[in-house]
C-alpha cells in the first residue's frame, strides 16, 4: 500500500470525512497548507476554504468546504476540527452567493445596529463557500 496518512475532518454535527489518504490541502491563516504522512507535527487554526483529501487508490479527490476551525498533524493522522463542515457535493452556489450577498449589505450598512464581526464572518465563509465550488468544479 501506498504511503498514508488517516485523515479526520469533524464538525460540530458530525464526522464528515474518514479515512487514508495521500496528500491533504487546506487554508490554513498563513496561507494554504500541504499536507504529506510523516509530515512534521503542527497545529494552527484554518480560514474558510476547500479542504482536498487524495483519497488513497482512488483518482478522484475528496473535497470538503469548512468554515473555520482547528487543524492538529501528527507524523501518521490529520484532524481538522471544523466550526462547520459540509460535503463538496452538498455545496450550493445560489445559497453561498445569497449570504454573500446579505453580508455585504449588512456591512454597507452604517446605522450601528449590526454586528460587524458576525457579518465579516459571514462574508469570508460564503466566499469561502464559492472559492471551494469554483475548485470543485475545475477539477471536473
Amino acid at each position: 500500500m501506498a504511503n498514508t496518512i488517516h485523515v479526520d475532518v469533524v464538525s460540530a454535527e458530525e464526522q464528515i470525512f474518514s479515512g487514508e489518504a495521500e496528500f491533504v490541502a487546506l487554508p490554513g491563516e498563513q496561507g494554504e497548507l500541504g499536507i504529506y504522512p510523516k509530515h512534521t507535527p503542527l497545529i494552527t487554526r484554518i480560514r474558510p476554504g476547500a479542504v482536498r483529501i487524495k483519497v488513497a487508490g482512488k483518482a478522484e479527490e475528496e473535497f470538503v468546504f469548512v468554515a473555520g476551525g482547528l487543524l492538529e498533524v501528527q507524523p501518521n493522522a490529520v484532524t481538522v476540527l471544523a466550526d462547520t463542515a459540509i460535503r463538496g457535493a452538498d455545496l450550493d452556489e445560489a445559497k453561498a452567493s445569497a449570504a454573500k450577498k446579505l453580508a455585504e449589505e449588512a456591512l454597507a450598512n452604517n446605522t450601528g445596529s449590526i454586528d460587524y464581526a458576525k457579518a465579516q464572518a459571514e462574508l469570508a465563509s460564503a466566499i469561502g463557500q464559492l472559492a471551494a465550488i469554483a475548485k470543485l468544479r475545475a477539477k471536473h
